[in-house]
């Protein structure tokens, strides 16, 4: 949610940090905004809505070497022009922008602003104004910005300007992503260092309760104490070409298709020499010692949870919990004497789930993170990380992190079992090979998968899914991403439920979609199906070769048992695009959705 772009150096920062908002358009955002800094002061440009919107509005002949940029996603006070970042304080001297959640704001109002009349509705405004506050009575913008910064609860990664000193950047981060990226006479800020890929791959990753005082030359880290803090650069292993959509309409479509190179790629990073997975030990050390296992996840990560717990389970013998995050953070269960906690996050940001991390750390129980961004909070703050290798993904709709998590649950699983003894005749490695060409068969097939979308979903209001076993799970992941991108109401049962009071929701024409994928209950969810139809549905019904029927709409090939989800999604995600395409929706930015959770 949100992001920010920063820039100080020789050339006309306008245009670069346009270009970094658009990369950070994927977080999703309902408002945005830059401030440029030039001989004559500090100017700033903001409107509700895209960022084609903005570019409207900016002056193209105002220039400055210097900037922020913001894209907002309301949390304090609705989408407006007014409320939009950045934010200036009451004399004008200080202009900020602000992703994350000041819990605090309202008391800080009344103990330090009273007097002062505020502009927007946001938290955001109350520390640029506090910040000015502390300036007036003395302290220099550092001292006042550390001041402010220590005194604020919740979570912020905030850039600052100075009219006053037109020659630096004050930047401070607390529980929300944000970068300084290096390079020669220019430096950058970004909440996502594929932002500014187009200035730097160096970069620098600031830690909870840090500033950075960032000038042209120099990006000084500092304790909220003042005590300078050093620490190495990274190198940001991404190709530009990854983040741009090439020839095609929208980055979802790239992304459904690149899931069979993803897994092929998690194949090779996991590969030994002799063919063999490769995990480091401590890893399997720690699954070995588990009791149990807890799976920590949020969305589309929660149900690929809920695949890696059977995966688990059935592969390693391991008895496994998955949990909402954001439910476990605040109803925590009775938990075992020697648990394993692993969190599942695409982009290794989400903050329901650090705050369960932060919890569980403190309890000194062991923590592992699989993730697609190695660099991220939850896989530097816990003790293990699994990276997922998909690649960025931009659509604010997952695809190909879905998967790769799966596929990385699936590896661990095996890796576990083999270490414990456990005898199975199932080579994760070359299953997998097949789901890639599996994957690829079904990306083929999008003729298919659009005439279904038109069949059903044109102009129905609402859709089920229902499955047994792990195809369930695949119902709840299709569900969402049906109601993600097209806005059509649409639900995941498990089959036995119908009867439970979901089949007085069934009319004349409701699309059903059924998944069959698991032998051992194909004739049950055949049975819902017949059900459904009975009250008029409209069936749609999704098999695995060898358990097929004639009447089937689509057959997808064969692949093992414990695998199914990986291939059985494919479908429904391309279904999904199309729904969302004949409705004429934003596919990559639907409405009020944000890629990267980072507010509680």
């Amino acid at each position: 949610m949100c992001g920010i772009v920063g820039y100080i150096g020789t050339e006309d920062a306008k245009e670069i940090l346009l270009r970094g908002l658009e990369k950070l358009e994927y977080r999703g955002y309902d408002s945005a905004g830059i401030a440029l800094v030039n001989d004559e002061g500090v100017h700033v440009y903001k409107e509700k809505g895209r960022i084609a919107t903005l570019r409207d509005v900016v002056d193209s002949s105002e220039e400055g070497s210097v900037g922020i940029g913001h894209t907002r996603w309301a949390t304090h006070g609705p989408p407006s022009k007014v409320n939009a970042h950045p934010h200036r304080s009451v004399t004008e001297r200080y202009t900020m922008v602000h992703n994350g959640v000041i819990e605090n704001y309202e008391q800080l109002r009344r103990e330090y602003l009273a007097n002062v009349e505020m502009i927007s509705d946001t938290d955001t405004e109350i520390v640029v104004q506090l910040i000015d506050r502390f300036a007036k009575e003395g302290s220099s913008t550092e001292e006042a910005f550390r001041k402010v910064l220590s005194l604020l609860k919740g979570s912020y990664a905030i850039a600052l300007l100075d009219n006053n000193d037109a020659e630096t950047i004050y930047v401070g981060k607390n529980k929300s992503p944000l970068l300084v990226g290096l390079s020669d006479g220019v430096n950058v800020v970004a909440s996502d260092a594929m932002a500014m890929l187009h200035v730097t791959n160096e970069f620098v990753e600031l830690m909870d309760k840090e500033i950075v005082v960032v000038t042209r030359d120099n990006a000084t880290i500092k304790s909220l104490d003042g005590d300078v803090i050093s620490r190495d650069s990274y190198i940001a292993e991404l190709d530009a070409s990854d983040i741009e959509k090439g020839t095609y309409p929208h980055y979802m479509l790239k992304e459904i298709d690149e899931q069979p190179y993803v897994i092929r790629n998690i194949i090779s990073k996991y590969k030994t020499d002799d063919e063999t997975i490769k995990l480091e030990e401590d890893i399997r050390q720690a699954m070995l010692d588990a009791d149990r296992i807890y799976i920590i996840a949020a969305g589309t990560s929660y149900h690929a949870g809920l695949v890696g717990k059977q995966l688990i389970e059935r592969i390693a013998n391991k008895p496994v919990e998955t949990h909402i995050a954001s439910e476990f953070l605040y109803n925590m269960p009775l938990l075992s004497e020697n648990p394993l906690f692993i969190f599942i996050s695409q982009s290794g940001e989400t903050a329901d789930s650090r705050g369960v991390l932060v919890a569980v750390k403190e309890l000194g129980y062991k923590t592992l993170t699989i993730t697609n961004v190695p660099g991220s909070t939850l896989s530097r703050e816990a003790d293990h990380t699994l990276h997922t290798y998909a690649g960025p993904e931009i659509a604010v709709a997952s695809t190909k992190a879905y998967t790769a998590q799966m596929a990385v649950l699936a590896i661990l699983a095996v890796d576990t079992a083999k270490a414990a003894g456990i005898t199975m005749n199932f080579d994760p490695l070359q299953e997998l090979a097949i789901v890639a060409n599996a994957m690829e068969t079904l990306t083929d097939k999008k003729d298919v998968m659009e005439q279904i979308a038109r069949d059903y979903l044109s102009v129905s209001r609402n859709c089920f899914f229902i499955g047994r076993a792990a195809d369930y799970y695949v119902c709840l992941e299709g569900a969402l991403k049906l109601k993600e991108i097209s806005y059509i109401q649409a639900e995941g049962f498990a089959g036995g439920e119908l009867k439970h009071g979901t089949i007085a929701l069934i009319e004349d024409g409701t699309p059903v979609i059924g998944i069959a994928t698991q032998e051992h209950v194909n004739l049950s969810i055949r049975g819902n199906m017949k059900e459904v139809v009975a009250r008029g549905a409209s069936p749609c019904m999704i098999s695995m070769e060898g358990q097929e029927e004639e009447d089937d709409q689509l057959v997808i090939p064969h692949v093992h048992e414990y695998l199914t989800p990986l291939v059985s999604v494919i479908p429904l995600q391309l279904i999904s695009y199309y729904a969302a395409l004949h409705r004429d929706c934003d596919v990559d930015k639907p409405r009020n959705l944000a890629k990267s959770v980072t507010v509680e």
